[in-house]
């Protein structure tokens, strides 16, 4: 079977809901990892739940926006090689966080594109929206037909950055996002890029952008694709595609409160699905 339609059956098992009980070695797991995340869910590669808590609450998703705005940007076919520099219009108007990507500064729309997922760069996907044909209304306007594509009901997109607390989800519309943005090579190894080197500037040396996600650096952990998120309003968020005991899995957590939460959280899952699925 070809990877097309390997992924098409993937997708199509996860929209049309669980297989049976016994298609997972998670499928029967016992006790609760106690999350301290307000929504959470974990599926395997079949759509099966694993775990599920508040999945349907709408929530704010702060930077795990910047996968939608990711796969908006490669479906519309840009040229990755076109050179886009940062203007005035991409500074945050909204947190008024900072960023070493100075107005005047020059990158490839693919570096910007690595650097909004690897290091949740708000100035790289505030460009990637600004220089979207049709400008930034027309990017949202994407961003929010790609999530309906998706069945992504409950779900609504402001701003391509994830700064604006109007970009909303639930956790298991979320899920099915990370399944959708797996599709993409340039997302899951952009996501998984521990640091890059970029030369924004021609009179000064590189910078170094590191991936927001410790995760990564833990060698217990198998991820495929990850990314983090942060504002006041949606807490610390994670979502990821992973690989726990040879299954393949897909987990979001929403909310936590704490910046290691996250971190734990995960943990407490894998050590909860391993010790379950080995007795």
């Amino acid at each position: 079977m070809g990877i097309t339609k390997v992924i098409c059956f993937v997708l199509i098992l996860f929209f049309t809901g669980p297989l049976t009980a016994n298609s997972s070695k998670f499928s029967a797991l016992k006790g609760n990892p106690e999350l301290r995340s307000a929504s959470v869910i974990v599926l395997d590669s079949r759509g099966n739940l694993i775990y599920g808590k508040d999945i349907d609450t709408v929530r704010p998703i702060a930077s795990i926006t910047k996968l939608m705005t990711a796969m908006v940007i490669l479906d519309a076919g840009l040229n990755l090689d076109e050179d886009i520099v940062i203007d005035t219009q991409d500074r945050d108007f909204i947190r008024m966080t900072g960023s070493r990507l100075t107005v005047g500064a020059t990158l490839q729309r693919r570096e910007l594109l690595l650097l909004a997922l690897m290091s949740s760069e708000n100035r790289a996907a505030a460009a990637l929206g600004r220089t979207y044909p049709g400008g930034l209304e027309s990017f949202v306007a994407a961003m929010n037909d790609k999530a309906a594509s998706l069945g992504m009901h409950n779900s609504q997109f402001a701003d391509p950055a994830g700064l604006n607390a109007d970009n909303v989800s639930t956790a298991s519309d979320l899920a099915r996002m990370l399944v959708a943005a797996q599709r993409y090579p340039t997302i899951t190894e952009s996501t998984t890029t521990l640091h890059r080197d970029v030369e924004p500037y021609a009179s000064r040396g590189p910078l170094t952008f590191n991936n927001t996600n410790r995760l990564l650096k833990n060698e217990n952990w198998k991820i495929e694709l990850s990314k983090t998120g942060y504002i006041n309003e949606a807490g610390r968020c994670l979502v990821m595609s992973t690989n726990i005991d040879g299954e393949a899995v897909s987990i979001v957590l929403l909310n936590s409160f704490g910046k290691l939460t996250p971190y734990g959280d995960s943990n407490r899952l894998r050590k909860w699905m391993l010790a379950s699925s080995r007795t």
